[in-house]
């Protein structure tokens, strides 16, 4: 099987770096990629994709990325859920 995506668009903020109890570095963020196609109404559309980057990517990424930049990710898809008093 393979699992991988190559992602192009805009940081929708500025990366958040924090690290784990053992030191290691992770970076949260969130890429807007724009689609082919327009809506009814000619306006573009764009998908928001949460993204994570570990060890010196995250470093890399928090110290030079920022919001409205423009990036590339290569990585994989991977979903999580979690269940909570109320459900999913």
């Amino acid at each position: 099987m393979i699992n991988r995506v190559i992602l192009v668009g805009r940081l929708t903020k500025d990366p958040a770096l924090r690290k784990t109890a053992n030191g290691t570095s992770v970076a949260t963020f969130t890429v807007a990629c724009d689609r082919r196609f327009q809506g009814q109404n000619q306006d573009n559309q764009a998908d928001f994709i949460n993204c994570v980057a570990w060890r010196q990517s995250a470093d890399f990424l928090s110290q030079y990325a920022s919001k409205g930049r423009l990036v590339g990710v290569e990585g994989r898809i991977q979903t999580r859920s979690y269940d909570d008093q109320t459900g999913k």
